[in-house]
């Protein structure tokens, strides 16, 4: 058995692990390879550092988080200023009793080995090692005391819970006050000799805080919880909680069809509220969004809730369909200030398959930098968040959001989980981050996934899930989500039931070609799985202004309609052709045609006609300097019903697109997650630390050199021999390594020669600070 002086330190352990091993551990740490190190040494001082330490902790689970704890405690008798150890696996298993499982305990071991965290010291043995690790290895701990194995650490909520009923009102206030704020705070009551009836000291007493030092103290996480009113966080039993109780009522394919349903309303919604900007643009706030004013008359213009139209605002501008500019062509209320309207890339948007326009829209989500469902809430100064403000900004959206339904993905398919069992895992498996995950962030990062057809009675949908894996080929992975969505979709229908009420009833999702000649007639009045779509004067004579005939629009209902067309549908569709028309207006500057001579002469005497310059030419021809599009609305002001022409005569459509406005280039996607190394990033740096370790390894030679004139020689009499070199060198920013080399040529100033990282590898002779002749 080793003596202390004689452990093992982690760069020797590091140098005997195999290459597999290495790259491993710097895909799992992956700031440990930025920049690559030079040698087992540098990998082992970074690997030790507090702030490394500290990222690694980002991804331990609540049981990891008690084995450091317990490593640290029954360390602490034998640290030094540099290890903490030995700890034998006996000691942790006193310390942590039947709280976890020894097969737990031991993957938990040896996973904290394989990041290097910690490592076999050399004094146990081959059947009972004890490990050591560096001094700051309580940087991966999410909190500074140690909870898991404190005097609460066996208690259950409720017994937990009673300590706290038994408080006096002080102690009590004392603990509200770190529950809102930092669970730190400073006391002088916290040294032990305080006095012992003073409230700080009672706490600790009751292990509801932890001493950190004599002027320190820290909220017990588990008491925290309970006092918050969150799903309570049980270290009683150091096992992950319970995510389902199972099958529910609704198997898979349900649960596909109500995301699809969710997906075609989102659809729906997105191109009302799309079609609404474009009429109407929405005014930018000064300091920057959409204020909650505009998002009222938004929501009033659409028929949707004010939450839905922020969540799809946000969303829209996510997926570059809605963006902020100067609107083209000017709407009649412009103020000449930039707006918020539809861009350009709306037109293709419209035109696209349904799961074409849901796969967008739920990536955008996905990746979006923001969180809609904070719009209405109000900033540490009291100020209302605005939809696309910059107070919405946070980075880490993404992120959390991909936690919480990548951990719903683990659950049986098509198994509920409900809030609170999402709430307490979350808080299982990401400690650190523990205060993040409440009842509100988790349930409301629900209710968009379902909003966007994720997520259907609890569990996520086919499609989700595949969003969700992604793929290294990107156009293979949509191609599959795509087909998740077809397959999950309502057949689309071809047909409608005409009603007695002039209502048309569509029992399902449209094709595009149906959807265009209905919404061309109609208005919609019910949407959902099963629309309801009503005809009347307005709808016809919009129809009309489109370019159709009355004659083709009775031969839709007859065609199209399952039920008989009734006769008051036909006698209406003939009394609002009789009318249409009887004006026309043509492309000239504009022209005036009417078959009808006092029609026009009526025409010639309104206010209309002045407003546009009308002047006649003939008793049936007048004409107009104003462009044909304001023609047609001054006349419809004035109460004709006009229709617009061609040269040949035919009817054309004049009814208005809306406002576009040009589209910013779209950023660069976010990653998924936060990037890591590949594995063949991390083999190639491998074997450059290999060979930086076999450069510092070779046995040093008499003859050296300090770079200046004898440099040359000193090559020259290598090349001469054929022996290698070994040299340090300083690149171009200021990093300086060792090589090993066997000196090929020596030309142009440079020594070029085969060295472990290339055959032909060349080095500058004013960057070597050194030589060797080996």
């Amino acid at each position: 058995m080793r003596t202390d002086s004689s452990l093992r330190g982690l760069a020797e352990t590091l140098a005997d692990r195999s290459d597999a091993d290495l790259a491993a551990l710097l895909t799992r740490r992956g700031d440990l390879a930025s920049p690559p190190p030079r040698g087992t040494a540098v990998l082992a001082q970074r690997a030790l550092s507090a702030s490394s330490i500290a990222q690694a902790g980002e991804s331990l689970d609540l049981a990891t988080v008690a084995v450091i704890e317990a490593f640290l405690e029954c360390g602490s008798d034998t640290a030094r200023n540099d290890v903490i150890g030995p700890v034998t696996r006996d000691q942790l298993v006193a310390a942590l009793g039947r709280r976890l499982k020894r097969p737990a305990l031991d993957a938990r071991l040896a996973d904290l080995v394989a990041q290097g965290l910690i490592w076999d010291s050399g004094a146990g043995t081959a059947r009972k090692p004890a490990w050591i690790a560096g001094i700051h290895l309580p940087a991966a701990l999410p909190w500074r005391g140690h909870h898991l194995v404190g005097p609460l650490a066996t208690a259950t909520p409720e017994q937990i819970q009673d300590v706290i009923d038994g408080l006096d009102e002080r102690p009590r206030e004392l603990l509200a006050t770190l529950t809102v704020g930092s669970p730190l705070g400073r006391s002088r009551d916290a040294a032990p000799d305080a006095d012992a009836d003073a409230p700080v000291p009672r706490l600790i007493r009751a292990g509801l805080l932890a001493r950190i030092d004599e002027q320190t103290v820290e909220l017990v996480p588990m008491v925290g919880r309970l006092l918050r009113g969150e799903p309570p966080l049980p270290t009683a039993v150091l096992a992950p909680p319970p995510m389902s109780d199972g099958p529910g009522r609704f198997g898979p394919a349900d649960v596909d069809a109500a995301g699809a349903g969710e997906a075609l309303e989102l659809i729906r919604h997105s191109a009302t509220l799309l079609e609404v900007l474009g009429q109407h643009p929405a005014a930018i706030l000064k300091s920057g969004g959409l204020g909650i004013r505009e998002l009222r008359r938004l929501a009033k213009a659409t028929g949707l809730p004010v939450a839905r139209v922020g969540l799809l605002v946000e969303i829209l501008a996510a997926h570059r369909l809605l963006d902020s500019g100067h609107p083209e062509p000017e709407p009649a209320e412009a103020t000449g200030e930039p707006v918020f309207a539809p861009t350009v890339g709306v037109d293709a948007w419209l035109h696209s398959t349904a799961e074409r326009k849901w796969h967008g829209l739920a990536q955008a989500w996905l990746d979006l930098n923001r969180r809609p469902w904070q719009i209405g809430d109000t900033d540490r100064d009291g100020n209302t968040l605005a939809a696309l403000s910059s107070e919405l900004f946070d980075a880490t959206a993404p992120v959390t959001r991909r936690q919480v339904l990548e951990l719903l993905a683990e659950a049986p398919e098509a198994a509920p989980v409900e809030v609170d069992a999402l709430v307490a895992n979350l808080a299982w498996r990401h400690p650190r981050h523990l205060r993040r995950w409440t009842r509100r962030f988790v349930g409301e990062t629900l209710a968009e996934a379902r909003d966007l057809g994720l997520v259907a009675h609890g569990a996520l949908t086919a499609p989700a899930r595949l969003l969700l894996a992604g793929s290294d080929d990107e156009d293979d992975a949509a191609a599959a989500i795509l087909a998740a969505m077809l397959t999950a979709l309502p057949t689309p229908v071809e047909h409608f039931l005409v009603q007695a009420d002039l209502t048309l009833m569509v029992p399902g999702p449209m094709t595009a070609e149906l959807a265009d000649q209905v919404e061309a007639i109609a208005d919609l009045e019910s949407g959902g799985a099963a629309s309801v779509y009503r005809i009347s004067e307005s709808s016809l004579r919009r129809a009309f202004d489109a370019g159709r005939s009355g004659a083709e629009i009775k031969a839709l209902l007859e065609a199209r309609s399952r039920t008989p067309v009734p006769q008051s549908l036909t006698f209406l569709v003939d009394d609002v052709a009789r009318s249409h028309g009887s004006l026309r207006v043509g492309v000239a500057a504009a022209f005036v045609r009417c078959e009808d001579p006092a029609l026009l002469a009526e025409v010639l005497r309104s206010d209309a006609a002045a407003e546009v310059a009308l002047r006649g030419l003939a008793a049936t021809v007048a004409v107009s300097p104003a462009p044909v599009r304001e023609v047609v609305d001054a006349l419809r002001r004035g109460g004709f019903v006009p229709a617009g022409e061609d040269s040949s005569g035919a009817l054309v459509d004049l009814r208005s697109r809306g406002v576009r406005v040009a589209a910013r280039a779209r950023s660069a996607r976010l990653p998924r997650r936060r990037s890591k190394l590949g594995l063949g990033q991390a083999e190639t740096i491998v074997g450059r630390l290999r060979a930086a370790d076999r450069a510092e390894q070779v046995p040093r030679s008499s003859i050296t050199t300090s770079g200046d004139e004898n440099t040359t020689a000193l090559i020259q009499l290598a090349l001469r021999t054929g022996r290698s070199v070994r040299l340090g060198y300083v690149d171009a920013q200021g990093a300086a390594s060792r090589h090993l080399v066997k000196p090929k040529a020596l030309q142009a100033g440079q020594l070029i020669g085969a060295s472990d990282e290339a055959d032909d590898a060349s080095f500058l002779l004013h960057r070597i600070t050194g030589l060797e002749l080996l």
